[in-house]
């Protein structure tokens, strides 16, 4: 991490500032039953942080006090964070959207998960890096598509990517360093190969920029093409696309409550703070005193990965 770092802050980016707040991303853990090669987290089941319940309960009592309306939780995989449905039911009783990052293989673990995003009308955004078999098991491990495909059908039993309030998207990831395809054609061809050959529906496709950063930016690093891919995404920066990054109206939480502009800054240890100085990170439990928005966030040369060619964001493209 420290050796990307050091690379990505020799690189400049323009100052962006905050805007209202509306999303809370909480990190429950980098445990996951899969391994993957883009995962910026460096997710894996040998991984033992995980968010305790007393954090937990202060994310909660974050989300009483209003003005969130979207609870993001991610991982590794969330839901194997023993305290995970607590979180999800509290924050559905409050009124707050929840969005559930699922890997999909997961859901061959916990056979209760479908039916409990079911009931508590909880957003799956789901990773599927690739509509073909070979690829996705060459990033995940032998097996994972299968299971990927395994636990869209039975989301599909559920209704989820054809209820409105049952929503499925599913998540593209490029296969190495280069920019991900246009997303709207590239969601017409997911649709129509995941119908034919699956009988799968969903809602939408989301395509992700791959950050150089941890796992990723090591392996770019190791093989002397680290340079080339920053290269290829200052080159495809687009101005506009900063008036649209998730940053700006979203705060990442990590395993232990600490407070980031982004769940990429989180992995990189660059904490949120109110002023260009330096500072001790602050805690979800001091969020309530403080309002953020105009405070200027962290940014370095990993940033163009959200703003290069059509934009990249956890909600998929930006324009």
């Amino acid at each position: 991490m420290l050796e990307t770092l050091s690379h990505l802050e020799q690189i400049p980016f323009p100052p962006l500032q905050r805007s209202q707040l509306q999303t809370l991303q909480v990190n429950l853990g980098y445990r996951c039953n899969l391994q993957c090669q883009h995962c910026h987290v460096n997710a894996g089941p040998k991984r033992t942080e995980v968010m305790t319940e007393e954090t937990v309960t202060e994310v909660i009592r974050y989300l009483r006090q209003g003005g969130v309306k979207r609870l993001d939780l991610t991982g590794g995989a969330p839901e194997m964070n023993p305290h995970f449905r607590q979180l999800v039911t509290a924050a559905r009783e409050i009124g707050v959207e929840v969005v559930d990052r699922c890997n999909l293989v997961v859901m061959q673990e916990l056979p209760w998960l479908g039916a409990f995003l079911q009931q508590q009308q909880v957003e799956v955004v789901a990773s599927l890096p690739c509509y073909l078999e070979a690829n996705v098991d060459a990033q995940r491990g032998a097996g994972s598509y299968r299971d990927s495909i395994t636990g869209l059908q039975q989301l599909n039993a559920l209704g989820y990517g054809e209820r409105p309030e049952l929503r499925l998207n599913l998540v593209y990831n490029s296969q190495g360093a280069a920019l991900p395809p246009e997303q709207e054609a590239l969601e017409a061809d997911y649709r129509q190969r995941l119908l034919r050959d699956h009988g799968i529906r969903f809602h939408h496709l989301l395509t992700i920029t791959n950050m150089p950063i941890n796992r990723f930016g090591s392996m770019l690093l190791s093989t002397g093409a680290f340079a080339d891919y920053m290269q290829l995404l200052q080159e495809s920066y687009l101005e506009q696309n900063l008036e649209t990054v998730m940053c700006r109206n979203l705060i990442s939480v990590n395993w232990q409550g600490l407070l980031f502009d982004c769940d990429f800054n989180q992995l990189l240890d660059l904490p949120l703070r109110p002023s260009q100085q330096e500072g001790v990170p602050l805690h979800i439990s001091q969020l309530a005193q403080r309002d953020v928005e105009g405070w200027p966030i962290v940014v370095k040369g990993h940033c163009y990965g959200c703003t290069a060619g059509q934009g990249s964001s956890c909600s998929g493209a930006l324009g």
